[in-house]
């Protein structure tokens, strides 16, 4: 064997030395890679991915929770210019407050799950009139057309009747539903909402309806 070929021969075990070496490592790094993933995975099973999972009764929840805070908010707009009564304004301010922030809340999740609201152009959640204590086409039709004393007679028995429409969708959600966050919202819908039903009824007395 030359001197030539003796160096060739060494050079190219060199080479297949350090590509198997080479090979070794990537195949470490791919099993120590997908252990990470493994444990990455098995560790996203933990709390927060609990608080991430879902039902039906989570959607149904929030898609029909969106069309009624919809309609409430469409109610407490019609109260601007239509009367004076300060504490029909203020409780109607105080509706869109709080239920314009719900709405962009679930219209969230929606989107995170999959099942978003796309197809409630109607504003309606799915849900039909009267269902859940929605307004009519007709008794929206009649609160516009009404004002002053009128107005705040139909606005706090219509809002009354929605709001308890709102809280019983809450219980419901709170027997049938599994997602964290909607069940933390469903409680505190009915808390708040049972709240100002008791408010609206006291000043619908008060107001003489």
């Amino acid at each position: 064997m030359t001197r030539t070929t003796t160096r060739l021969t060494g050079l190219t075990a060199a080479l297949l030395t350090g590509a198997l070496v080479l090979t070794g490592c990537a195949d470490d790094t791919d099993a120590a890679g997908h252990g990470s993933m493994m444990n990455g995975s098995s560790s996203s099973a933990g709390p927060s991915a609990a608080q991430g999972e879902f039902n039906d009764a989570d959607v149904a929840f929030a898609r029909e929770m969106i069309g009624h805070h919809r309609q409430a908010i469409a109610m407490a707009e019609l109260a601007e210019g239509r009367t004076a009564e300060p504490r029909v304004l203020d409780l109607a301010a105080r509706i869109r407050a709080a239920q314009g922030p719900e709405i962009e809340t679930m219209s969230g999740w929606l989107q995170e799950w999959g099942a978003d609201g796309s197809h409630m152009d109607d504003g309606m959640g799915g849900m039909g009139h009267g269902e859940g204590g929605m307004m009519s086409p007709d008794d929206m039709h009649a609160l516009m057309s009404a004002a002053g004393p009128e107005f705040d007679r139909l606005f706090l028995s219509g809002m009354i009747v929605h709001h308890q429409g709102a809280v019983e969708m809450a219980a419901e959600l709170s027997a049938n539903g599994r997602n964290a966050e909607a069940l933390a919202l469903a409680g505190s819908i009915r808390d708040s909402q049972n709240a100002e039903i008791a408010e609206m009824e006291q000043l619908l007395t008060e107001l003489g309806g």
